[in-house]
């Protein structure tokens, strides 16, 4: 099902946390104004110093000439993205509009410099091509690019005026940076990849609202909807929320602040695996107070794995928040690393590859394998490329691996998961630390490759066992089984790309 992307939030808004950061010219109208909430207004009479005072962003004229000639603007979006369709509002500008436009958008740190992301260091991909504005319009693409951005470039040409800069997509969590994708969340939140997908009403507040970041400033940072008329026991407004990833959950908040002669009179909650439902109790009816934020945890009715979420509150009114705890599923943590290598550039997917499998061919293959519907698709991907791999391919991935026991120098990523997956080893002894070296190295001496193991949540005395236990292998019946212990170090440390490891 197609999904008209102006339903999805506007991840630019400074009321979310956009920012902008740099334009390379703002003489009429500043830069900020680009992004405001609000819809952009006309003033007929007001001037400044600098002339008509002008609702957006405007630079002044340019006299260069030439296709290339051309003004900037970079913005910091709320929160990483799959954008899936930008609007370049030229609201009132009729005189003094850009002729055209591109956009690029690039994934960066939230508080890269702005010299950062001008180097050439910075990998800017195109969102939206060189494309001609009309004036006083809202010039509306749609984006098809799978990739994740956190910034957005809007250049305009030769120069001109924007009103605002709208960035709708669907928010791709960096769950790493959230906490890990193994624990406790606020699955409803917009920031961790939450949707408002539909509402009864949303007259006096849009849907979105319901699960922004932080508490509401006022009523209007709130979902309300209009007054009901003809109201009975079961007349009630609705909206339905799709979670960030199937999860169960443990807690909820329903915040009415700020609602104090509007707030509904009860809620109650539903749970289903679709947005369809079928729906079942979480919460029941519930009384309601003003301006105050209600926890639930032992009213939850108990109701298994869910992925959306339906708020019905009786007859209407306005909540500030929903807040809705809980934790991924398994199958959901493996959708989580398929949907993040899905969205990277291929410079940032070949990193990320490369920490979870040193063997050039099966970083290739799994690149090559993208997209990913699913988690279970691309772990049966993962297996068939290791599976497929020659003995050289395998050798390859063994060599970037530590001795078990050994400490490799420096803070790379790679360096600081093989610590801790061989935790086990930190508090043994010398005299068995003594026998893995010598372990270490008679099993090199016989095979010619460095010990494996899947060392997690094993102790230093299981792996010297292991080590001696498999010098009686032949050297193919060892190389498999040393291919597949490697094969769960890869399985590992695909999940904790979004801290999910176990």
């Amino acid at each position: 099902m197609t999904v008209d992307f102006r339903q999805l939030a506007d991840v630019a808004c400074e009321t979310l946390g956009g920012s902008v950061l740099h334009a390379t010219d703002d003489f009429f109208a500043e830069k900020e104004r680009l992004i405001e909430a609000s819809a952009p207004e006309w003033r007929e009479h007001d001037y400044t110093p600098r002339g008509k005072w002008m609702d957006g962003w405007e630079s002044r004229r340019k006299r260069a000439i030439g296709e290339h000639v051309h003004d900037e603007v970079v913005v910091r979006l709320a929160m990483p993205v799959v954008v899936r369709g930008i609007i370049v509002d030229t609201s009132f500008f009729r005189g003094n509009f850009p002729e055209g436009c591109e956009i690029d958008g690039c994934c960066a740190r939230a508080d890269a410099s702005v010299e950062e992301l001008l180097s050439i260091r910075t990998e800017w991909l195109p969102l939206v091509g060189r494309s001609p504005l009309a004036g006083n319009a809202n010039n509306e693409f749609s984006v098809t690019a799978e990739v994740v951005v956190t910034h957005v470039r809007l250049r305009i040409f030769p120069d001109g005026g924007v009103a605002r800069l709208r960035v709708h997509g669907e928010v791709a969590p960096d769950w790493r940076r959230l906490g890990g994708a193994r624990n406790e969340l606020d699955l409803a939140a917009l920031e961790n990849g939450g949707q408002v997908l539909a509402c009864s009403d949303m007259f006096f507040g849009p849907k979105h609202n319901l699960i922004a970041p932080g508490r509401a400033i006022n009523m209007g940072a709130g979902w309300e909807t209009k007054r009901r008329r003809g109201v009975t026991h079961e007349t009630h407004d609705w909206a339905v929320v799709a979670l960030a990833a199937e999860g169960v959950i443990d807690r909820v908040e329903v915040d009415t602040n700020h609602f104090k002669g509007n707030f509904p009179d009860t809620c109650s909650l539903e749970v289903a695996s679709s947005a369809e439902g079928p729906w079942r109790s979480l919460l029941a009816r519930t009384k309601l107070m003003a301006h105050t934020r209600h926890l639930y945890v032992e009213e939850l009715h108990d109701h298994g794995p869910c992925t959306h979420v339906r708020m019905n509150v009786f007859p209407d009114g306005g909540i500030s928040r929903l807040r809705v705890f809980g934790r991924l599923t398994e199958r959901a943590q493996q959708d989580a690393v398929a949907r993040q290598l899905r969205g990277l550039s291929e410079h940032a997917l070949f990193e990320q590859l490369r920490a979870c499998c040193a063997s050039k061919d099966w970083v290739f293959a799994i690149a090559r394998s993208r997209p990913f519907s699913s988690g279970s698709e691309l772990f049966a991907k993962v297996d068939a490329a290791w599976a497929a791999l020659p003995n050289d391919g395998w050798l390859e991935a063994f060599a970037a691996h530590p001795r078990i026991g050994e400490r490799k120098g420096g803070h790379s990523r790679e360096t600081r998961w093989s610590a801790a997956e061989q935790a086990g080893v930190t508090h043994a002894g010398a005299e068995t630390l003594a026998a893995l070296a010598e372990a270490n190295a008679l099993y090199e001496q016989k095979f010619g490759y460095v010990f494996l193991i899947c060392a997690t949540g094993k102790t230093a005395a299981d792996m010297l066992h292991a080590a001696r236990a498999r010098m009686l292998h032949t050297p193919d019946a060892e190389l498999r089984v040393a291919s597949a212990e490697l094969l769960q170090i890869m399985h590992l440390r695909l999940r904790k790309l979004v801290g999910a490891q176990p």
